[in-house]
């Protein structure tokens, strides 16, 4: 099932934005191999939600034997995924050159932080790096004080996982007209870059301001913030419509002389105060009681364990249980061709020996390349 259903991946093992990419196109129905490298020992499947899905195979790519069987396994692909630094896949002798003339129809995924090019191109870095470049950090956390470190979703997953996912269906679909592959190169500067489109727009029309917390999106407006209930948890709200903000202030039955103006930044500071003092005087639940489901914008601030249990995400089975393990279900949902987990994560080189067989090599060839080290398997 799944609208990839048939598509066959080769997604070089990495961190990060790429494992998660693979465990996307793999929810949604692509055949993924996973190349991991080779091990002396069993290792165990361990409790990851970018392996679901996913089958193994350990491979010592750094051997010529290795290498034949990559580039057997990459030429009956239709996607080959990696995450490496800018040329350590033409270092192996796996670069998009050599795949494209063995297989003209591969689309050639890379994923990476600075991009393919560009003078930090070959610099190390991780996601805080790659969104200072781009602005985005620079516009998160509060006025007068430095930037806050935000969890890595917006360089990582957002500006890079699904950057890749999105540059690797699209490339799939121009391909049914050329019948043509070509390599996508996904960076997580550009990723960040792209996401703050609506910022610099804003910015364009003298409606942002680049000090933080001084707009309506960045916690400088009191309607667009969290705050603490009395019992030591938090609420959110996003009140930004008229219409919405009316709503704002007969749920939390606010002063109406104070709260008229929505707009009037310098009163922000006092109306932030009273909202700070209001919410606390009622406990999480209270409030929910009082304004979920409502048109206020309003959310209880759920951690990682309180989540899966919302009433709302239980209706939508936004989680799931795989292999005892509570993680996000797969997304987007589909009317006729449904995502799905098929199995959990795999023990490293789990499945070397199908995937082997699969491609065409013998149970003879199989057994040479176990004893010669070139392939590992899992018990």
């Amino acid at each position: 099932m799944g609208p990839l259903k048939g598509i066959k991946i080769v997604e070089m093992s990495g961190i990060g934005p790429a494992p998660f990419a693979g465990m996307a196109l793999a929810d949604m129905g692509a055949q993924v191999t996973l190349v991991e490298r080779t091990s002396s020992g069993s290792q165990p499947a361990l409790p990851d939600c970018s392996r679901r899905g996913k089958k193994s195979l350990a491979l010592n790519v750094k051997s010529d034997a290795g290498m034949d069987i990559l580039h057997k396994l990459i030429k009956d692909a239709d996607v080959l995924l990696e995450g490496f630094r800018p040329g350590v896949m033409e270092r192996l002798g796996a670069g998009p050159n050599e795949c494209l003339q063995n297989n003209p129809q591969l689309v050639y995924a890379r994923m990476t932080g600075w991009g393919q090019t560009g003078p930090l191109a070959k610099a190390a870095g991780h996601d805080i790096n790659y969104i200072s470049l781009t602005g985005a950090l620079a516009a998160i956390g509060p006025k007068d004080q430095k930037p806050v470190v935000p969890l890595n979703m917006i360089g990582d997953f957002g500006g890079g996982g699904m950057l890749v996912v999105n540059g690797i269906l699209a490339a799939l679909l121009e391909r049914n007209h050329s019948g043509k592959g070509q390599i996508v190169d996904a960076a997580m500067t550009d990723g960040s870059a792209y996401l703050m489109s609506f910022m610099h727009s804003m910015t364009a029309q003298g409606n942002w301001q680049q000090q933080r917390q001084s707009n309506m999106l960045d916690g400088g407006a009191p309607y667009y913030n969290t705050y603490e209930t009395s019992d030591g948890k938090y609420i959110s709200i996003g009140s930004i419509e008229p219409q919405f903000y009316a709503l704002l202030k007969q749920h939390a039955a606010l002063d109406e002389t104070l709260f008229t103006q929505q707009n009037a930044v310098d009163l922000w500071p006092q109306q932030a105060a009273e909202l700070t003092r209001v919410f606390k005087t009622k406990t999480q639940s209270e409030w929910c009681d009082l304004m979920q489901g409502s048109d206020v914008c309003f959310a209880p601030v759920l951690n990682l364990e309180e989540a899966p249990s919302h009433p709302h995400n239980v209706a939508r089975d936004t989680y799931i249980d795989v292999a005892g393990m509570t993680q996000p279900a797969p997304a987007p949902r589909f009317s006729r061709t449904p995502s799905s987990v098929r199995f959990e994560s795999q023990a490293v080189g789990k499945q070397s020996i199908e995937i082997l067989q699969t491609i065409g090599f013998s149970d003879t060839e199989i057994d040479q390349f176990i004893d010669d080290q070139v392939v590992g398997t899992a018990g």
